[in-house]
């Protein structure tokens, strides 16, 4: 009887679980995994354990490539992207607004996995940010 916990994939939350743990942000959500599905199916969705309040994280994953993980806190909705380089050279030349090319430009590098940023989903014009930054990930690996 082995039991691993910390391997084991969590439960995912039910849908009123989830939406009110969102609270305002609770229209993002469906606006980023039915963007996300629009662009790159089938979408691979994770719920592993999180420090924040509401104990639980999603990593979607296409073909599995991380796209986002969206993590649910506090009435809001916290996204995180990792780019490589090349994937923040293709952000860098996007649509992105100017303050997360900032982010990305001011974050160093972690060894090996790229650069990190996290911000806080509201509206759906950061939905459309977070749809931006998928397919700056998933352009890295079609064009590199």
């Amino acid at each position: 009887m082995a039991v691993n916990s910390a391997a084991e994939e969590m439960k995912a939350p039910s849908g009123a679980e989830l939406f009110a743990a969102l609270g305002r942000s609770a229209s993002a959500w469906p606006g980023i995994i039915s963007g996300l599905e629009e662009r790159f199916s089938p979408l691979e969705l994770e719920w592993r354990p999180s420090s924040l309040a509401f104990g639980r994280m999603c990593v979607v994953r296409y073909r599995g490539r991380v796209l986002v993980y969206l993590t649910p806190m506090a009435g809001q909705l916290l996204v995180g992207v990792v780019l490589d380089e090349r994937a923040c050279a293709v952000a860098q030349a996007s649509a992105l607004r100017e303050a997360i090319k900032r982010m990305l430009s001011d974050t160093p590098p972690a060894a090996g996995e790229g650069r990190g940023i996290r911000f806080v989903v509201k509206t759906t014009a950061d939905v459309t940010q977070v749809l931006l930054l998928a397919e700056c990930i998933m352009a890295e690996v079609r064009y590199g």
